[in-house]
């Protein structure tokens, strides 16, 4: 049977700082994120099972994105906790924010690494993450594919 990709879009809010970076983005603002994750496997070939047809239920796959990254990410501020952002990191959880720490800095080159790590990590071994995009504005993004990696 013939391998398919299925591809769902997320989109989340989150804001962050680049720590040693010489421009704008050295200091905390915000992006409205949208991410597209494409799996690719066979469809079910099973006609007793309630999902024949499909590669992965969507819903299925949208617990997973939601699970690992959205609900992880949206409305947080990122920081790389090999800063001195740590400070700033203390103290905005003090007063109540979600603050997310990584162990990189938080380009979307990097995050989009996260999150294929996360994503592949939770599919199904007749699934395989093909491609992520993620976009940092209507103009801006970086994209990971499983065949360069």
């Amino acid at each position: 049977m013939a391998k398919i990709r299925i591809t769902k879009q997320f989109t989340f809010e989150t804001a962050h700082a680049l720590y040693g970076y010489d421009g704008k983005c050295k200091n905390i603002h915000g992006h409205s994120y949208k991410l597209d994750v494409t799996v690719i496997g066979q469809p079910i070939a099973d006609t007793s099972n309630v999902k024949c047809g499909m590669v992965i239920d969507f819903g299925d796959l949208k617990k997973i994105v939601k699970t690992e990254v959205v609900d992880v990410m949206d409305h947080a501020i990122v920081l790389n906790q090999h800063t001195p952002h740590i400070q700033l990191a203390d103290d905005l959880k003090k007063t109540g924010h979600n603050v997310v720490l990584v162990d990189y800095q938080p380009t979307s080159e990097n995050m989009v690494i996260d999150f294929a790590n996360r994503i592949q990590s939770k599919l199904s071994s007749e699934l395989s993450l093909h491609s992520l995009k993620l976009r940092e504005t209507e103009t801006a993004f970086a994209e990971w594919y499983a065949s360069d990696n």
